[in-house]
């Protein structure tokens, strides 16, 4: 191992446009939330493995000793386009940990454990791992992919694969291209063990940062766009992203020459936004910039409830919002789960608080943040907050 400690992050993400779209080969764009989750790796002499998990007030420890054995006859993990199932069902009979098993903390574990000793296959090496994220879990902001990524990025750079980008002259420092696309790699292999089949985008958001575009399975960074500010609002009603996405397919079959337009007019709605984010970029907002992304916002969310994924919750957002002049819409699966507002440069302070406690007054959690984040960094305890340090310090 070629240092003792590293200090890594990464974003999560919203959908900005396309939800649902994704499946049916159209345009979407995703961006990275500027909520990140933080991970500490330590080199100890322990000769134990040791994760704190995100947010959970408990660690699992594991002798070397016992690790090893697992490792017979492994395949070597040359191009990460396959999960070795062999080694993952070795895995589960380790942890005990069930094939049906959707818990986020098993999940987790079983995705570290895959990838410490996928990584560390040759030497296994005694560490402890802290995380701590601002994502909430199961709210569709893509913390299980924040996560991934932060543990590749770490355990990488440990083992020596890829780099160590920080100097003490900085604060907080980025990989290069060939390196970001291997931590996005082996950070997939961790979304698949806990999604089963991810699209991608999450994880590819949380490594590159910034906007993204998705379209027939390709994932396209977007260069030079503006940061924007927002309103993240989680409604905590509960959603099953399979059940939503199933339904929404059964309403594409039952009424194709209705629904295809629909599809084809989602679609035009993320490249319209591109373009407009583009044009941003290249000459700077303008007013008629965000008029134009408040349309596309509320022609959107007029979709997504012709899909079937809207509910009340959700219209209960865009009614509170609206009624200060702010425009919201759904971000990932709908049917809850969570929803973004946009906030224009001289959106003044009074009317974002009246906003925020209306909506705590629903029960909804909120959060003021921005989106077009820095994708994975690696930095020095200095880049830190003393909250994160310390929560990160405490386990």
């Amino acid at each position: 191992m070629q240092t003792r400690e590293f200090l890594v992050s990464a974003p999560g993400k919203v959908i900005l446009h396309g939800e649902h779209s994704v499946v049916h080969g159209k345009v979407a764009l995703a961006v990275s939330l500027n909520l990140r989750t933080y991970l500490r790796l330590q080199s100890t002499a322990s000769g134990e493995v040791r994760i704190n998990l995100p947010n959970i007030d408990t660690f699992l420890a594991w002798e070397i000793t016992a690790l090893q054995p697992l490792l017979a006859g492994c395949k070597e993990q040359g191009d990460l386009k396959e999960l070795d199932a062999d080694l993952l069902k070795r895995l589960r009979e380790f942890t005990g940990i069930l094939d049906d098993s959707t818990d986020t903390r098993s999940m987790a574990v079983l995705a570290f454990l895959y990838m410490y000793l996928t990584v560390f296959a040759e030497a296994l090496a005694s560490i402890t791992v802290s995380v701590w994220s601002e994502l909430p879990t199961g709210a569709g902001l893509g913390s299980s992919a924040a996560y991934n990524v932060c543990l590749s990025a770490a355990l990488l750079s440990a083992r020596g694969t890829i780099s160590s980008p920080l100097t003490p002259q900085q604060e907080s420092a980025r990989w290069c291209k060939d390196e970001m696309e291997l931590i996005n790699r082996w950070a997939f292999m961790g979304e698949k063990i806990i999604h089963g089949n991810p699209s991608g985008v999450d994880n590819a958001v949380g490594t590159w940062g910034g906007f993204l575009r998705y379209h027939a399975g390709n994932i396209t960074p977007l260069s030079w766009v503006p940061i924007l500010r927002i309103l993240l609002t989680n409604t905590k009603v509960p959603r099953s992203t399979k059940v939503l996405v199933s339904g929404v397919k059964d309403k594409i079959n039952k009424f194709s020459s209705v629904m295809k337009p629909v599809l084809e007019s989602v679609s035009a709605v993320s490249c319209t936004c591109e373009q407009t984010l583009t044009e941003m970029a290249t000459h700077g907002p303008s007013a008629e910039h965000y008029n134009i992304l408040e349309e596309l916002i509320d022609i959107n969310q007029h979709h997504l409830n012709v899909m079937g994924v809207g509910h009340s919750s959700l219209d209960t957002l865009c009614r509170v919002t609206l009624a200060r002049g702010l425009h919201s819409k759904l971000t990932g699966a709908g049917g809850g789960g969570c929803g973004i507002t946009l906030l224009r440069p001289e959106t003044d302070a009074s009317v974002i608080q009246s906003t925020f406690e209306e909506l705590k007054s629903c029960g909804f959690d909120c959060w003021e943040t921005s989106i077009g984040a820095p994708g994975v960094q690696q930095h020095s305890s200095a880049a830190l907050s003393q909250d994160v340090l310390k929560i990160l310090n405490s386990y």
